[in-house]
Formats: structure tokens, C-alpha cells, sequence
């Protein structure tokens, strides 16, 4: 008998701590609760703590308050200007209406699937009213709000508020992309040609220049070498005249010297005169005593 009331005192305290577990339940402050009646909604719970619930009659279902990513696939999308570029997009949205939410999306895998058609849509439809350098410039952000405030619109019955849609590329396709940088590298390459035949051009001008300047200053001075070369001979000559005209004598043996001088330039020249000759007036005493005897 004691047995017996053991075991149903175990029995009796056992269910009473499955019921007691099952009637409280805890939300925490990065959730709201949803509180479910055999499935249908009864309550919302948004304050954190400890709460109480009908056990094996109510569940709770919770809704994150955090903010939530929404990522779209890329896409390609045609500008006003009919340029057609690859967009990668995303959003960040929250939950604010949980019992709203629950009952169009039931949950954040099915709001991803629901979501992201309409991100999607927005983003071709104002992008695509837009040209291409409105996108890339610094409009981008008016375009943003744009795309948060249409897509706001169209998921209003859905308890969620979009908070914020960035785009993280907008490129040209890839094929686009290498036209452009093949016509890019041929710009470049006819640009380095344009510079190159400049350069040759200045460079062959500096070179005529220069070479015209050094032409003049050779020719002024030979010119001026020219003149100066006058100008001694012709103070030599009157120098010459001058001694010529002071001292005959002195002049007539100086001009004796030069002649002599530029006659024999070596050891071994040969000249053939006659022993008499006038040009050996200087040699030897005989020849100038002949030399005084004569004047």
C-alpha cells in the first residue's frame, strides 16, 4: 500500500511539473511572442520576461524583432538609356505587426520567398526609368529611398516595414564590360601614339633648332675669327713696315731668318744654289761683309 502511494505521489508530482512547465514560457528582449490557441491566434506578447499560458491548450509562437536580411539574386536590368547592367541587391526589413505577419507569411523563409519578388521588381522599375551615370552617380541614394518606399507599399499587408535597400554592384555585363575595355585599351594605345608623334615632332623641332643655332655661332665665329685674323696680319704688316722703316738692315736680316726658317724645316733638306747667291748673304762672315760691302 505504501508503495503504491509513493508511486502515485511520484506520478501526481510529475505531471504537476510537466503541467507547470508547460504554462510558463519566457520571451527575451530580441523577440516578440505570438500566442496560438489551438492554432489560432490569441495574444500578442511583446515585453521580455516570464509569462503564463493554458498548458497543451496554447503554444507560442516567436517573432524575431531584430532586422532581417533580404538578399535578391542579380539581375539585369535595362537603363532609360537602353544600357543594360547586372545589379546585386538586398534589403533589411522588421517584423512590427507579428500577428499580420504570421498570417500572410507564417515565417521568415516564406517571407524571403514573398519578398524578394518584390525587391526585385522595384529595383527594375526604378533603375530602369534612370540612365546609367544617374545610377552609378551620387543619385544612387534618392534611388535607394525611392526603391524602400515602393517596396513599403506593396508589402503593407505583410507586417513588416522595409528598413533600408542598398545595392552592392551595379556593373555592365561581362560582355559589355570587355567591349568596353578593348575600346578603352585602343583609346589609350591611340592616345600614346598621338603623345609619341608629338614628342618626335618637338624632338626633331629642338634638334633643327639647335642645330640652325649652332650653325650661326659657327659662321659668326669664322666670321670673327676671320676678322681678328685681319686684324693681326695687318698690325703685323704695319709692325714689319714700321721696323722696316727704323732699321732696313735689322729688317732685311729678320726676313733673311724667316726665310731660311721656312726654307729648311728639317735636318736633311737639300737646297741647290749658287755659292754667290744672294740668299746666303747671311752665312758666314764672307757673306755679310758682302752684305755691308754691297749697301
Amino acid at each position: 500500500m505504501n508503495r503504491t502511494t509513493g508511486f502515485i505521489a511520484g506520478l501526481v508530482v510529475l505531471v504537476a511539473v510537466i503541467v507547470g512547465l508547460s504554462s510558463v514560457y519566457t520571451v527575451n528582449m530580441t523577440e516578440q511572442a505570438l500566442l496560438l490557441q489551438f492554432g489560432a491566434p490569441k495574444a500578442v506578447v511583446t515585453e521580455p520576461g516570464l509569462h503564463f499560458k493554458l498548458p497543451f491548450v496554447q503554444d507560442v509562437v516567436y517573432i524575431s524583432k531584430q532586422l532581417l536580411n533580404l538578399d535578391a539574386p542579380s539581375e539585369e536590368v535595362i537603363a532609360s538609356d537602353k544600357k543594360r547592367m547586372v545589379v546585386d541587391a538586398f534589403a533589411r526589413y522588421r517584423i512590427v505587426n507579428p500577428l499580420l505577419f504570421y498570417q500572410s507569411l507564417s515565417d521568415p523563409r516564406t517571407a524571403t520567398l514573398r519578398l524578394t519578388p518584390i525587391l526585385s521588381s522595384n529595383v527594375r522599375r526604378v533603375l530602369g526609368s534612370q540612365n546609367f551615370a544617374v545610377v552609378l552617380s551620387a543619385a544612387r541614394a534618392t534611388l535607394m529611398q525611392d526603391i524602400t518606399r515602393n517596396m513599403n507599399q506593396d508589402a503593407s499587408s505583410f507586417g513588416v516595414r522595409i528598413v533600408d535597400v542598398r545595392i552592392r554592384r551595379a556593373d555592365l555585363p561581362e560582355q559589355n564590360s570587355e567591349a568596353i575595355y578593348k575600346r578603352m585599351q585602343k583609346e589609350r594605345e591611340r592616345q600614346a601614339a598621338e603623345y609619341r608623334a608629338e614628342g618626335a615632332e618637338t624632338e626633331q623641332r629642338i634638334k633643327a633648332r639647335a642645330d640652325r643655332e649652332v650653325t650661326v655661332l659657327l659662321a659668326e665665329a669664322t666670321r670673327e675669327s676671320q676678322i681678328l685674323r685681319g686684324q693681326g696680319e695687318a698690325q703685323k704688316t704695319r709692325t714689319l713696315g714700321q721696323a722696316y722703316g727704323e732699321d732696313p738692315e735689322f729688317f732685311a736680316f729678320y726676313r733673311s731668318m724667316k726665310a731660311y726658317q721656312d726654307a729648311l724645316p728639317g735636318d736633311n733638306t737639300t737646297l741647290v744654289l749658287s755659292p754667290d747667291s744672294d740668299f746666303f748673304r747671311y752665312f758666314g762672315s764672307s757673306g755679310g761683309a758682302a752684305g755691308a760691302k754691297k749697301k
